[in-house]
């Protein structure tokens, strides 16, 4: 490449970043939003733009796509509260909300699963005790639906412990909501007639 295009590259970068945020500013904030506070998602989405512009001739489309690296600035970003992501995956746990909803625009309908409170305890629960670093391939594929190519350019690792990491995040996860379908199925449905039942006593 001569020097007139490497400068070309460069100067063309910043406008580049302008439109990534145009771009993936909503579903870079809706991801951390899931993950963090709704203050400290905002925050952190600033923040993750800021450094995409401040470090932008770090960014090779040769490696992948704007979108993955947006992503991994954004999740190492969040290395500094997980303490406070897995104490709201703890609250929710005790609540019974389904973390991996937080923030969808449905959370109202009614026609949810009977069992979600139950799932929903179970998935934060399980969401909290996950190792960092499974927590953030799983949640990289459920909220920001990557690939796991887009995962692995994301957080600079092999493809291949992107799968295992995978694989063990969803096995401990799948435990979790197996036990709560168990403990559901032990206790059985309250129905009308056993309300029924209780009056006529």
């Amino acid at each position: 490449m001569s020097g007139r295009e490497g400068e070309q590259g460069a100067s063309s970068r910043p406008g580049t970043v302008l439109d990534a945020f145009d771009q993936y500013y909503r579903d870079v904030h809706g991801y951390l939003a899931r993950r963090v506070d709704a203050h400290t998602a905002e925050d952190l989405a600033s923040e993750t733009f800021a450094r995409a512009l401040e470090h932008r001739a770090r960014f090779d489309p040769a490696k992948g796509g704007e979108r993955a690296w947006l992503f991994g600035i954004a999740t190492n970003l969040l290395a500094k509260h997980r303490r406070s992501e897995v104490r709201g995956y703890r609250a929710h746990a005790r609540l019974g909300a389904d973390p991996l909803t937080r923030g969808r625009s449905d959370l109202d309908e009614v026609d949810a699963r009977v069992d979600a409170q139950a799932h929903g305890r179970a998935l934060a629960g399980a969401l909290a005790e996950l190792r960092d670093e499974e927590r953030d391939v799983l949640l990289l594929v459920a909220h920001a639906q990557m690939s796991y190519g887009e995962v692995a350019q994301a957080l600079d690792l092999p493809v291949g412990t992107v799968r295992s990491r995978l694989h063990r995040a969803r096995g401990r996860v799948r435990a979790a909501l197996e036990r709560a379908d168990m403990r559901a199925a032990a206790v059985g449905p309250c129905t009308d007639d056993h309300i029924d039942e209780g009056k006529q006593s």
